[in-house]
């Protein structure tokens, strides 16, 4: 499905990724964890599309396409999806009518009419009530006003609508307490399947205890620097990120 190969990335002339190499299958879940700095964000927003950072050498495919020369909406519509760190907020906008346009843009670009209302009030209801949204929720404006952990839901609640085949969830767990992370991680959980896949990026092992991975990934200074099974997220978490450093000298 994903296939990196020797994948540099610089922004404002700076070097960030350093040589990434990552084969990512249907069916999959793949981790990546590494320390502040390290490049996990910045590898996210490159396979996204991300105008602002250059791709210097390598290559990214998805589905055997270069994505070379396709900007961030039309790797989208080929099924590729980024949760945002930080979403941003867009006053005036509700949740509903957020994702009746995004879906529809979706269908547009497959060359689908758009969705009939009956069963866009459908689907929103299934996977609002699977993701325990309140109705309410769905009328306030697109990220106003929400906390860390209402943001994170949304940004769920969009992945199960829009069915990517491959999410890319940077940090999903940040700001969320343990109940909302239990909640976020069973809506991505039923979201797997043998057709697409996760990419989780994170700082702490602890929402792997929930989404259980079949790969995990070390990135540090821009490369991947080890690769391993979900033991090695238990590692880190005992011997924290000194411990790959030193390896590394």
């Amino acid at each position: 499905m994903l296939t990196i190969k020797d994948l540099h990335a610089s922004v404002e002339e700076k070097e960030i990724l350093k040589g990434i190499n990552l084969q990512v299958n249907p069916g999959e879940v793949h981790a990546i964890m590494g320390p502040n700095g390290s490049g996990k964000s910045t590898l996210s927003t490159v396979i996204a599309g991300h105008e602002d950072y250059e791709v210097t050498k390598g290559s990214i495919s998805f589905d055997g396409e270069d994505l070379e020369e396709l900007d961030a909406e039309h790797r989208a519509h080929k099924g590729i999806f980024l949760s945002f760190q930080y979403p941003v907020e867009i006053p005036g906008v509700t949740v509903t009518n957020f994702i009746k346009t995004a879906i529809n843009a979706l269908r547009k670009a497959k060359g689908l009419e758009d969705m009939p209302a009956k069963d866009m009030l459908k689907s929103i209801r299934e996977k609002a009530a699977m993701l325990e949204i309140d109705s309410k929720f769905l009328s306030r404006s697109l990220n106003e006003g929400f906390s860390g952990g209402e943001k994170k839901r949304n940004e769920i609640f969009q992945l199960a609508m829009l069915e990517p085949k491959l999410a890319i969830l940077d940090e999903t767990d940040s700001g969320l307490d343990i109940d909302a992370l239990k909640i976020v991680a069973d809506g991505v959980n039923k979201l797997k399947s043998k057709d697409n896949a996760v990419v989780l990026i994170t700082h702490y092992q602890r929402l792997l205890d929930y989404i259980v991975p079949d790969f995990v990934h070390v990135l540090y200074n821009g490369r991947i620097v080890k690769s391993g099974t979900k033991e090695l997220a238990h590692e880190l978490e005992a011997k924290g990120y000194d411990w790959i450093k030193q390896e590394l000298a």
